[in-house]
């Protein structure tokens, strides 16, 4: 029997837990509006998993690990809370960006299971500057670091909810992308946009004047970049899809951490 009653905010979070992590949330409801919620509570997914990114990242150096290591700690974490399927999406994107076929047929090669010389260019770069930009700032200091990795986190997700807006259309009739394309009125996009720059502002108020704005810059520089590699991926498949989504995440994760590397 199909689902007749409002979706409650808690089915939003499930969505949102279920959808972009791996941990072990059941989602209850598939429908537009608990993926609304969901969608719109995607930066409370990232929250956690920065908060466990920095935490392992933190643990590694109150061990005695390198800020080097405890870098490559906070990447693994978000990688693995996903199972890979951001990073997946990454390489696929850039697989079919780079493959210069027609729309179809590039949504063809994102679906192969292999992944070709462009995605593993993509991969390799955002991988190290994320784990460049995070050994940095955990060797200026490991408040520095655990503030990146939450903000980072946040930024990521925050740009799946801008991509899910109103009158962002899906490449493919199947599919996460297809589920979610269209569900978050542009109004509720932009007010969690200023929510978590507001927040990210906040967090960066320990490091003083500038650590407050460069901490609130990165979020809605980290959009903007993501936003343009969603135009391009809209003009040349369609639209959305899964693979998109994941793409969006990672570029707004690595733009987030650029900014915060700036200054000290």
């Amino acid at each position: 029997m199909p689902t007749t009653s409002s979706p409650s905010p808690l089915d939003g979070l499930r969505f949102a837990f279920g959808t972009l992590t791996a941990l072990p949330v059941r989602v209850h409801r598939w429908d537009r509006g608990a993926a609304r919620g969901g969608m719109l509570a995607a930066p409370a997914a990232g929250l956690v998993v920065g908060a466990a990114a920095a935490g392992l990242g933190l643990l590694l150096l109150a061990l005695g690990a390198g800020p080097l290591l405890a870098a490559v700690g906070s990447v693994a974490v978000p990688a693995a809370l996903t199972r890979g399927l951001h990073l997946d999406g990454l390489a696929d994107t850039a697989d079919g960006l780079g493959s210069g076929k027609p729309a179809g047929e590039a949504l063809r090669i994102m679906k192969q299971s292999d992944i070709g010389p462009f995605g593993v260019i993509a991969l390799v770069l955002a991988l190290l500057a994320q784990v460049a930009v995070l050994a940095q700032l955990y060797g200026d200091s490991w408040g520095r670091g655990a503030a990146a990795a939450l903000t980072c986190a946040v930024a990521a997700r925050l740009a799946l909810t801008l991509a899910a807006r109103t009158g962002v259309p899906a490449a493919r009739p199947e599919g996460l992308g297809a589920a979610v394309a269209e569900v978050v009125p542009v109004r509720g996009a932009l007010a969690a946009s200023a929510l978590c720059t507001l927040a990210a502002a906040a967090g960066g108020v320990p490091f003083g004047a500038y650590g407050t704005v460069r901490a609130a810059a990165a979020v809605p520089l980290s959009l903007a970049a993501a936003e343009l590699l969603l135009r391009r991926c809209v003009r040349r498949f369609g639209g959305v899809t899964g693979d998109v989504f994941g793409a969006l995440e990672e570029t707004a994760a690595t733009a987030a951490l650029v900014v915060l590397a700036f200054g000290h």
